[in-house]
């Protein structure tokens, strides 16, 4: 394979799919300044007219909601309904993002003397670096927010699934986005992800993925004082109280850590279960594990699909077998060609076992014993990401308790929703820094202007 293109395989057959060019530093270059010029124009424009081309950008990407979907099965091997609601949630964002382009105010303060007013001036170029578990949703959570804000973007999408990051850009100028302020350049990391990191014309970088590579982007920004925002692993607790409705908790439990195979940083991955409904939770789970459909994507009723590559297979068989003899609940996944992992639960394992610890980013889940609510706060809290979780349990003042105390950024109640685009969503300790999503995502992509105006006329 020639290191000027990227190879973009279907994940359920390994079958080529595409072949793309992939970046250069030069190519980096030129989109920054192409980018430069076009933000100009655009945070000239007057707000009503910014909204109105993301609100056609919004009706355009729904009416290929269809085309987007498919597009993503082929490249990411996601199940098709999940690859709907991805492709909705980028209309969705789109709208939500124009909503606040004629609301993003400033402030009155006062002061002696005069008129003090804020201002919220847009950064100018931001840099995307966006994943290949969710490419549509998480690009579009960045991408967003900072055109509404009036900047450029620049995304850099994963090298495994760059094809529905390509069509949205295509579908950004059939919408009326002026030409370089939305460029997408598909690319290796090292190359030309670096090379959007390091560049001094872009302002800010937002990077979703893992917490290694989250580091090395952070020092990088930090050299040149550039903005930036991460969102990284997770290791993401699901606590079940022994009040817990049990049938309930114990039927949302496998989609709750199998959902797109298991690849998602808000996965519950660390059931934590009371020791006194500990056997009856597993005697629920079990059936509910194993009659989870794994196959075709494109069949409506599959729950789950293939991981995303033979590396990402590779890496979560290579989890399980280190848990050496460790007991499991294991569903059923297709043979033959695709990178298919079956669900699986492990229990017996200690509290500080690597599957119980490290984020295995497929579909594998650890149950483990609690004694009582302190002891479920202590281990929801002994791993180094706090990204999400969930909370079982009918009483109120144990899931408030519980909800103050569990050092995570989203947290759910009987439930285990963890992304809205109208609530912010980010990170606690190593899962990541600022929030994305919600009502204040337009300033984040903007930088806060002070201007005092003196009302003090000339001495007399």
């Amino acid at each position: 394979m020639r290191k000027d293109l990227l190879q973009v395989l279907n994940p359920a057959t390994e079958e080529v799919v595409a072949t793309v060019p992939a970046a250069t530093p030069a190519d980096v270059d030129a989109a920054v300044t192409r980018a430069t010029a076009a933000q100009r124009s655009w945070a000239a424009a007057a707000p009503a007219e910014r909204a109105r081309i993301l609100r056609r950008f919004a009706s355009v990407v729904d009416s290929h909601v269809e085309e987007l979907a498919l597009l993503e099965v082929r490249e990411a091997g996601h199940t098709l309904g999940n690859a709907r609601w991805e492709a909705g949630n980028v209309r969705d964002l789109l709208d939500y993002a124009a909503g606040g382009v004629e609301r993003l105010n400033g402030r009155q303060i006062p002061v002696p003397g005069g008129l003090d007013v804020t201002i919220l001036e847009p950064l100018g170029v931001v840099g995307v670096i966006a994943p290949w578990n969710f490419p549509m949703p998480i690009a579009a959570w960045a991408t967003a927010p900072a055109l509404a804000a009036g900047n450029a973007v620049i995304l850099k999408p994963a090298e495994t699934t760059p094809l529905t990051a390509l069509r949205l850009a295509e579908l950004a100028l059939e919408a009326g986005v002026p030409e370089g302020l939305f460029q997408v350049l598909p690319g290796e990391g090292p190359v030309a992800g670096n090379a959007l990191v390091e560049h001094p014309g872009v302002a800010k970088i937002v990077f979703t993925g893992s917490t290694r590579v989250g580091k090395s982007i952070m020092a990088s920004c930090a050299d040149r004082v550039k903005r930036l925002t991460l969102e990284l692993g997770g290791k993401s607790p699901n606590i079940v109280f022994a009040d817990a409705d049990l049938e309930a908790a114990a039927a949302a439990t496998p989609m709750s850590f199998l959902d797109n195979s298991g690849q998602d940083c808000c996965a519950r991955t660390r059931i934590l279960v009371q020791r006194s409904a500990y056997d009856r939770f597993l005697e629920l789970l079990t059936p509910a594990i194993e009659e989870i459909v794994v196959g075709d994507p494109l069949d409506e009723r599959t729950q789950m699909g293939p991981l995303i590559s033979r590396a990402q297979l590779d890496r979560v068989r290579g989890h399980v077998e280190g848990a050496g003899a460790a007991e499991a609940i294991r569903g059923k996944a297709p043979e033959g060609p695709g990178f298919w992992f079956p669900p699986t639960v492990l229990t017996g394992l200690p509290e500080d076992a690597p599957c119980a610890v490290e984020e295995v980013f497929g579909p594998v889940a650890v149950v483990l014993p609690f004694e009582d609510e302190a002891d479920a706060i202590r281990l929801a809290n002994a791993t180094e990401y706090g990204l999400s979780g969930s909370i079982w349990t009918r009483d109120v003042g144990r899931a408030l308790r519980a909800s103050r105390a569990v050092r995570a950024g989203n947290l759910s109640v009987n439930s285990h929703s963890s992304v809205r685009y109208w609530t912010p969503f980010g990170g606690f300790r190593q899962s990541g820094l600022g929030r994305e999503l919600g009502p204040d995502a337009l300033t984040a992509f903007t930088e806060t202007k002070n201007v005092f105006i003196s009302t003090e006329g000339p001495a007399l």
